[in-house]
């Protein structure tokens, strides 16, 4: 079946590629119309305010750690955008004084630059982020063994083998890029053996932790959202956690709360798990096939699909 070529990104997939009609669909749900999109393993939750979708948030960090002790340790994935619940889950560790020896957590992805993973002490580092942002705001005496941190770098074998090792993962959050991403699960150049059709959902499900090059609609949304814009300064390429561990994960946790992604994004993907219409033009849709699937949305930032002139 012919394809239709990217108009952003030529020589990529992405959801421009899908069908017009399903596009043109999705383009008139209306916010409310996401709520019944829920279906058993896929469920649809909205927040009111910003501070309410924030702390449930962070609050799943917690629910996670919680669930560790020393005979089943157990941890969570999580992503940089957001990272507004960050200091959140230092505070509430702290006000609830919760012993995190037996937790883990997993950092979900980190740029690759110049045959490495970002120094940790470089501004967009994913890992100092997590780090500024949540572990080092933990009080010493509560903090996780140092072992118990998973960042993923260059060479990937560690942090692979880090999710082989008998640690429940309770729950991977994640946002959605503009290219309907998680973590950077990117859309494949149309090139190869991909030049007529992107690989098939089984293909990309095969996919573990990986260097990966980089749609250049994410770069621009790194840029816009970490490096104001000086889209020079993104690395094309980053290290993702892969669909093998995000099926290990007994829970993925989406958080939508309208800067990471339009209107129009915030819903193709909700649309696509729900129907179980899975293409790795958008990879977010793959979700469709796993058991646990949570979309959460801040409600003020949901917005609607209609023309507007500024």
């Amino acid at each position: 079946m012919f394809r239709k070529t990217s108009m952003l990104a030529p020589g990529w997939w992405d959801f421009t590629t899908l069908d017009s009609v399903l596009l043109k669909d999705v383009a008139k749900l209306r916010a409310n119309d996401l709520l019944q999109l829920s279906r058993e393993g896929f469920k649809v939750v909205f927040y009111d305010t910003i501070e309410d979708f924030y702390l449930a948030e962070a609050l799943e960090y917690i629910a996670a750690w919680r669930q560790a002790t020393a005979d089943e340790p157990a941890g969570i994935c999580g992503p940089i955008g957001p990272t507004e619940q960050l200091p959140l889950v230092a505070r509430l560790v702290n006000e609830f004084k919760l012993d995190l020896s037996d937790a883990h957590f997993w950092g979900m992805d980190e740029w690759f630059h110049k045959g490495k993973e970002l120094d940790p002490s470089h501004p967009l580092s994913f890992e100092k982020a997590d780090r500024d942002l949540c572990f080092n705001r933990i009080l010493p005496e509560l903090r996780m063994p140092e072992e118990n941190l998973h960042f993923p770098k260059a060479d990937v074998t560690e942090y692979i083998d880090s999710w082989q090792k008998g640690v429940r993962c309770v729950v991977m959050q994640g946002g959605q890029g503009e290219v309907k991403h998680w973590a950077f699960n990117d859309p494949l150049k149309r090139e190869g053996k991909y030049t007529d059709a992107p690989p098939s959902p089984e293909e990309y499900r095969k996919l573990t932790t990986r260097i990966v090059d980089l749609h250049p609609v994410t770069c621009m949304q790194n840029a816009r959202t970490s490096a104001g814009g000086v889209v020079t300064d993104i690395p094309t390429q980053a290290i993702t956690v892969g669909p093998v561990q995000t099926w290990m994960a007994e829970k993925v946790s989406i958080w939508h709360a309208g800067m990471h992604d339009n209107p129009f994004g915030q819903r193709l993907t909700a649309f696509m798990i729900s129907k179980r219409i899975t293409d790795t033009a958008v990879p977010m849709s793959l979700l469709a096939d796993h058991p646990n699937v949570q979309f959460n949305y801040y409600r003020g930032g949901l917005g609607e699909c209609e023309t507007e002139m500024h």
